[in-house]
Order: C-alpha cells, then structure tokens, then sequence
C-alpha cells in the first residue's frame, strides 16, 4: 500500500461486515493479526498496552479497534520513536465499525501519523462483476454485504436480521444507552420508512415518541455506525429558496428492505419504496466510488421552495458541477431531463454535465445524450 511511504498507521473504517478484516488480510497477509473482538485479546491489550504492542516488532493489524480506542494514545508515542530513530519497517493497521469512538482519538492522537479510510459495503459494479445476471430487485434485496451474495434468499434473511439483532440493537443501543428498545426499534423502522426524504426529527419525535435532541442523538450515532447517513442540499447563491433540510439514507439497501418487511424479488417489484431504494442504492455507488479512489466527494441534492430536485449533485474543484437525475424505471421518458433542464440556467457555467440515471437497457435517442444505464455507471 503507497501510503505506508508517508504513513506508519492506516486507520480503516466501515460498517461491520464490509470486508475490512478479509481486505486487510488479504493485502498484508505478513502482518500479524489480533482481533479486540475477542475476549482475551482485549484482556491482554487492556492489560498492558505497551508490552502488546512490543511483541509486533513488524507491525499488526489490530481489528475493531472501537473496543478499546485509548489504543491510539500508545500508537502515537509508539511510531514517534520510530521516527526519532529513522525506523521505517513498522506499520499498523487499525480498523473499527464506529467511526464515533474511533475518530474522537484519532483527531487527538494520530493527526500527521495515519491515513483515514472508509470501506463500504460492495458497489453495483463490484456485484456486477460477482453476479451478471442479479436482477436489479434482487440487488435492492441483497444489498451489499459480502456474505450476503455468497449464500440463498433463506439464508439472506437470517445474515440480515442477525446483523440487525447482534450489531444495532445490542452494539449501537449500547452506545446511546437505550433504555426503551420499543422505541429505539420504532425509530429505526421508520427511518426506513423515509429513505430520500427530507430527515425531520420533529415528525419523528412525534411518532416514536421522544424528544427531539433524543431523535436527533439516536440519529447521530446510528450515522457513526455507518447504518444511516445524510445527504446535504446545496447552498448556492442562485436566486433560489432552497431547503436547507437533509435527505435520509441507509448504507445498505439490503438491511433496509430487511427492516422495510420485504422478503421476496416480487415484493420489492411491487413495493412503494422500490423506487426510494434504488435511489439510495446509486447515492451509495456515488460515495463507494468516491471512497475506493481515496477521496471523499463532494454530493448533494437540489430543491428549492417550488419543490424542483436534483438527485445527486458532485461539485468538483473549484465549482464545477455534475447533476444527475435518478429514475428506476425502464423505460425512456423525456420527462426526466425536465430539472435537469430547469436547473441548467440556475447554475449557468459552473454546470459541466447532466445525465439521468435509469434502469433500461435500450439504446439512447442521439437527441437524449446523457442517458446512463445504471450497471454501467462506474464501469
């Protein structure tokens, strides 16, 4: 890995069964491995910090470091010494599923001694190339875990809700201290419930049953998690009243339609969210893509007071803007450029391209260049 030339640590992090460990080890099967999931393993680590660490003279790759995040603080005296003596040999890899407690020490600890990355669970184009013939349903269904696309539909079911019951539930309730599972439950179901709509922890409040800093706290955490995350509106001087209120997704689509009841490819055929879910599924491709070049882009969505959207905004430096319409229909409709086209004027030369994002396979009209079948997005 290039970034060991500038870097002694690499801190990865992820949702929980995105494939960090298997990445890890795969790409450094010379490291040592030692997992904080572990009982013993954290003992020992708790123990006596500095006495673990001195048995890797090579490095390690330390796995969930989230269970004890003070690792840092020795890391950090750890690879100052090697610096102080031209040591170079030693490197570290840290990975964590709670972006939360890892990164609190790791803005205290690590800033110039580690690279951060985030891996998410696998883009369309990587179960593509798994699975050429996965139906676009079956996708949505399935997500993007890993162990997901190795095992049947029955199986599927039981990986998801033991994902849920084991990880959510018990390690994220943990972490919020939730004392009334039926609410927390209630709260995360319809956050489901409203994947691409505008987040408001008012309405929720109201619905589950907690305050309003309760929501927006449960909220926060559950985005640490990497089960939930926001996408922001963008502000822009355009003459415009524009939202200022963010739109809710989840990671994974598979884990949402496992907490949206929907068990089958013919009910996510028919469902009403289906086309919410496949929204959310190509604003994820957006951010894999993003994260696997090393780089966190920038995205956003557009609306304003007239209630005119954009889908997926990427500004690129220093203002140029990419805008896509998403659309999980098959069929061509020359509908779907219309806000792209209302958007064109608004954003004049900082607009550098427009394309709808769709599930068909026909060829495009020459009139209607931009049109991008789905599969082929990152291609």
């Amino acid at each position: 890995m290039d970034v060991f030339r500038y870097l002694p640590v690499v801190t990865l992090t992820g949702p929980r069964q995105s494939g960090k460990t298997t990445l890890c080890r795969e790409l450094f099967p010379n490291l040592p491995y030692a997992n904080l999931e572990d009982v013993s393993t954290l003992v020992e680590m708790q123990t006596d910090p500095k006495a673990f660490l001195a048995k890797y003279p090579q490095g390690v790759i330390i796995d969930e470091a989230q269970n004890y995040p003070e690792i840092f603080s020795y890391l950090q005296v750890l690879v100052d010494e090697d610096r102080h003596q031209g040591k170079t040999d030693r490197h570290f890899i840290v990975t964590g599923s709670n972006n939360f407690a890892l990164m609190e020490r790791v803005t205290q600890s690590m800033v110039g001694r580690t690279a951060v990355m985030t891996l998410l669970p696998l883009s369309t184009q990587e179960i593509v190339d798994y699975s050429p013939n996965a139906t676009t349903s079956q996708m949505l269904l399935r997500g993007g875990y890993p162990a997901v696309w190795t095992t049947d539909d029955a199986a599927r079911q039981t990986l998801l809700s033991n994902y849920y019951t084991t990880y959510i539930e018990r390690d994220v309730r943990r972490l919020i201290n939730v004392k009334d599972l039926q609410a927390f439950q209630t709260f995360i179901r319809l956050c489901a419930t409203r994947i691409g709509q505008e987040f408001n922890a008012s309405a929720l409040s109201i619905e589950v049953g907690v305050s309003v800093p309760t929501v927006k706290n449960w909220l926060s955490i559950l985005s640490a998690s990497y089960v939930v995350h926001l996408l922001h509106p963008y502000y822009a001087n355009i003459g415009k009243r524009l939202t200022k209120t963010p739109k809710l997704y989840f990671y994974d689509t598979g884990l949402a339609a496992f907490l949206l009841g929907i068990q089958t490819e013919e009910q996510m055929d028919l469902h009403p969210l289906r086309g919410s879910l496949f929204e959310n599924m190509i604003v994820n491709d957006f951010m894999k893509h993003g994260y696997n070049a090393g780089r966190e882009d920038m995205l956003f969505f557009y609306r304003d007071k007239s209630q005119r959207e954009v889908d997926i905004l990427r500004v690129l430096p220093p203002d140029r803007v990419e805008a896509y319409e998403v659309k999980a229909a098959q069929t061509f409709q020359p509908r779907f450029f219309d806000n792209l086209h209302y958007l064109q004027p608004l954003l004049n030369n900082r607009l550098q391209s427009t394309s709808v994002i769709y599930d068909g396979q026909q060829e495009n009209p020459q009139q209607w260049d931009g049109f991008i079948n789905f599969r082929h997005l990152f291609a």
